[in-house]
C-alpha cells in the first residue's frame, strides 16, 4: 500500500494505476482527497499522510510520508478511529500558533490486517497473545465448546473471522507459527513460485554462456556459517596485482522481474533465520539450489573485480557477467584455524587457497583500520539459542565477530561500496546521524554510571570517547548498546544520505540477493546501467522510491519475526525455572527495570516490578512469574552483587 500512496502523493498518470487500487482511488477523489490534473492523479496539498503514533495519554502523531515535514499532532477527538500504526490521510489544521496539527480524514490500511489469540475455554473469550486484550471473534457458541482450551488461532481484524488454527499455547511446536502469523508471514511459496523453481536446472554449463566471462581458473572460496546451504558470496584475491574478486550469485539471472518468483520474493523482501530453519526469500529450489555458490560446481556470478593501490585505495572496479566454480565451502571456524597459524589436515585445495587467503586478511585488517578513523566498531555479541528435538531451549551460545567474519565483511565493504559510485539515485544503504535529542538522553545515562563526557567536535570524537571510557570501567559491551540504542535504524533510500555507522559516503547492498529483495533490485539497476538498457533504467528508477520504503518495512517486519520467537523460547524455558534463581544485568532501570540474563542462558529480558536498581547493576534474581502467550518474564532482585 505504502508504495503506491507514495506514487500517489508526488501524482501518477490514471493509465499507471494498477486494477487493484482503482476503486481506493475513486473513493479517494470522492472524498475530494485527490484531485486530477490531465492525466495526473495527485492527493491534494490540503492533505498528509502517514503512520499513526499515539502516545500514553491518547494523544496521536503522524509520521509523514513522502514529504519532508515534522510530526503532525493529533488530538484524541481527531483520530476518528485511527490506531497505532495505521496507514491514514489526515487534514491539517490552521490554527494560530504551537505545533502543527492535523486529524484524520481516512484510514488507508490498518496497521494489522490479523492478530494472533488464544481461547480461554473457561471465560469463553479470545486473547490477543501480544497483550492479552480481549479479541471479538465471530465464531458459534456451538463451535466455541469443540475448540481446545489454550487453542492458538489467527484472525482476520477486519471480519473477525478465524483464518487459521495455529495450534495450542502448550505446545512449543506452536511458536514457530504465532512468530510468523503475527507479521503475517509464511514458509510455503505460491505453486505458481515452486512451478517456476522447477523449471531451472540443477547444474549450469559454461559453454551455454559465450557471452560471459569465464572465471573458473581462478581459486574462489566461500566463507560461511557450517550449517549454511544458500551461499551468496565466494571470494578470491590476486595478490601481485591487489585485486579482490567478489564473486555474488548472480540471482537476477534466473529471477526476472513481475514473474511468479519475484513477486513473493518482493512480498517477501527477506529471509527469516530461526535457530532450527530459515524461511527463504526464494524458492529452496534457488536458494540452496542454482543461485548458490557451491563447492565444485559451476554458478553463473555477477562479480565486483576491485583492483588496489599501495596505499589500499580503489584504484579500478568493474562487475563482470562471469561464470566461476567455487574451489572449497569453509566455515567461518576453519578459516578461524588458518588465520590462528593452525594448519591441520591441508590438502592441495586448501593449500591453494591459502596462498591467497593469509596475504588478503593482512589487507583487510589494514583497510578495518582505516575505516575505523571514521566509522564505528561495536562489540554487540549475538545470542544463538540452541533447541532440543522437542523445540524446548536447552542453551544459549554467543556469537562474537572473530578473525574470518572480519576477513569477509571487509571484503563485502569494499564490493558494496564500490558499486554504490556507480549511479547518484537508485537504493542506497543509508544510516542518519542521531538526533540531538537522544545524543542529551544517552549523555544523561552515562553520567549516572560516573562516564562523564568532555566536548566535543563531531559525533564519532564523542562515541570514540565514550567507549575508551567504558572499556577502561569494564563495561564496554553494555554502553556499546547503549550508543547502539541511541542511533536511529539503518534502512534503503533512493536518495544518498550516507552511512553514519560506517563512516562511508557512498553505501548500498550487493552481496546478498538470495536473501534480500534490496540487493536483487540492485543488480537489475546495476545491469541496466552497465547495457545502456534506458527503457529498462527508467522503469526502475520510476518505482525505486515507494520500494525503498517498503523493503526497510520488511527488513524490520523480519528481524521482529526473529526477536518474537526467541523471546517465545525464552519463556518456555523461565516457566521451567519458576523458583530457580539467575544473574542478570539491569539495562533499563527507568519505570519497570528491565534486566537482561546473564547466566548459563543469556540474553532473556527479565521484568523486575518495584524493583530499585541502577542502571548496569549486576543482581541476583529470582524468576517468580511467566506468562507463555506475552512472552513476560517476571523476577524479582534478591541481592546486587559486587564486580
Amino acid at each position: 500500500m505504502k508504495e503506491f500512496i507514495l506514487k500517489l502523493i508526488r501524482g501518477i498518470d490514471k493509465k499507471d494505476i494498477p486494477r487493484e487500487y482503482i476503486p481506493l482511488v475513486d473513493d479517494l477523489i470522492r472524498h475530494k482527497i485527490v484531485k486530477i490534473d490531465g492525466k495526473i492523479v495527485k492527493i491534494s496539498s490540503k492533505y498528509r499522510v502517514g503512520t499513526i503514533d499515539i502516545a500514553r495519554n491518547g494523544t496521536g502523531f503522524l509520521e509523514v510520508l513522502g514529504v519532508k515535514a515534522k510530526d503532525l499532532l493529533i488530538e484524541p477527538e481527531h483520530l476518528n478511529g485511527a490506531s497505532k500504526g495505521d496507514l491514514v490521510i489526515a487534514k491539517r489544521i490552521f490554527k494560530g500558533g504551537g505545533r502543527p496539527k492535523a486529524k484524520v480524514v481516512y484510514i488507508l490500511e490498518k496497521a494489522f490486517r490479523f492478530s494472533v489469540a488464544y481461547f480461554d475455554k473457561e471465560a469463553g473469550l479470545f486473547f490477543n497473545v501480544k497483550n492479552e486484550a480481549p479479541i471479538a471473534v465471530k465464531a458459534s457458541k456451538k463451535s466455541l465448546k469443540e475448540l481446545p482450551d489454550k487453542v492458538v488461532v489467527k484472525v482476520d481484524n477486519e471480519s473477525g473471522i478465524i483464518v487459521e488454527v495455529l495450534g495450542v499455547l502448550d505446545d512449543p511446536a506452536v511458536d514457530e507459527k504465532i512468530s510468523l502469523a503475527l507479521y503475517n508471514k509464511k514458509e510455503e511459496f505460491p505453486p505458481e513460485a515452486e512451478l517456476e523453481a522447477s523449471a531451472y536446472p540443477d547444474e549450469i554449463y559454461a559453454d551455454l554462456y559465450p557471452d560471459r566471462v569465464d572465471l573458473r581458473a581462478l581459486p574462489f572460496c566461500t566463507i560461511d556459517p557450517v550449517t549454511a546451504k544458500d551461499h551468496d558470496d565466494a571470494i578470491y584475491y590476486d595478490q601481485k596485482s591487489r585485486t579482490l574478486y567478489v564473486a555474488i550469485a548472480d540471482v537476477s539471472e534466473y529471477v526476472p522481474p513481475m514473474g511468479p518468483i519475484d513477486k513473493e520474493a518482493k512480498e517477501r523482501g527477506f529471509s527469516i533465520y530461526l535457530p532450527h530453519k530459515s524461511i527463504p526469500m526464494l524458492p529452496r529450489k534457488l536458494s540452496e539450489g542454482i543461485c548458490s555458490l557451491k563447492e565444485n560446481v559451476e554458478r553463473l556470478a555477477f562479480v565486483c573485480k576491485i583492483t588496489l593501490d599501495e596505499n589500499l585505495e580503489p584504484v579500478k572496479e568493474e562487475l563482470i557477467d562471469a561464470v566461476i566454480k567455487s574451489r572449497r565451502k569453509y566455515s567461518y571456524e576453519r578459516v578461524d584455524q588458518f588465520l590462528a597459524g593452525k594448519f591441520e589436515d591441508l590438502d592441495d585445495t586448501d593449500k591453494e587457497l591459502l596462498e591467497w587467503m593469509m596475504p588478503l586478511y593482512e589487507v583487510t585488517r589494514k583497510l578495518r583500520s582505516k575505516r575505523l578513523e571514521r566509522g564505528f566498531e561495536f562489540t554487540n555479541p549475538e545470542i544463538r539459542l540452541v533447541l532440543d528435538e522437542h523445540g524446548e531451549l536447552v542453551a544459549t551460545k554467543i556469537e562474537t565477530e572473530t578473525p574470518s567474519h572480519a576477513l569477509i565483511e571487509d571484503c563485502m565493504l569494499l564490493a558494496n561500496k564500490a558499486t554504490a559510485k556507480m549511479f547518484d539515485f537508485g537504493i542506497f544503504r543509508t544510516h542518519e546521524e542521531p538526533s540531538m535529542e537522544k545524543i542529551e538522553e544517552l549523555l544523561d545515562e552515562l553520567a549516572n554510571v560516573g562516564i562523564f563526557t568532555k566536548e566535543y567536535n563531531t559525533i564519532h570524537e564523542l562515541f570514540l570517547f565514550i567507549q575508551k571510557e567504558a572499556e577502561a570501567r569494564g563495561i564496554k559491551e553494555h554502553v556499546d548498546r547503549l550508543l547502539i540504542r541511541t542511533q536511529k535504524q539503518a534502512g534503503y533510500t533512493a536518495e544518498n544520505i550516507g552511512h553514519f555507522g560506517l563512516g562511508f559516503e557512498k553505501y548500498t547492498h550487493f552481496t546478498s540477493p538470495i536473501r534480500r529483495y534490496s540487493d536483487l533490485t540492485l543488480h537489475r539497476l546495476l545491469k541496466a546501467i552497465l547495457r545502456d538498457d534506458k527503457k529498462q533504467l527508467d522503469y526502475i528508477l520510476k518505482n525505486i522510491e515507494p520500494l525503498t520504503v517498503r523493503i526497510s518495512e520488511l527488513e524490520r517486519e523480519a528481524a521482529k519475526v526473529e526477536w518474537d520467537f526467541m523471546d517465545r523460547k525464552f519463556a518456555r524455558w523461565a516457566a521451567k525455572n519458576i523458583g530457580n534463581r539467575f544473574e542478570a544485568v539491569v539495562t533499563d532501570p527507568d519505570s519497570t527495570p528491565i534486566a537482561q540474563l546473564d547466566d548459563e542462558i543469556k540474553g532473556a529480558r527479565l521484568f523486575l516490578p518495584k524493583a530499585e536498581v541502577e542502571l548496569f547493576d549486576r543482581v541476583l534474581v529470582e524468576i517468580i512469574d511467566v506468562n507463555i502467550a506475552t512472552t513476560k518474564i517476571y523476577a524479582k532482585v534478591i541481592e546486587k552483587i559486587d564486580v
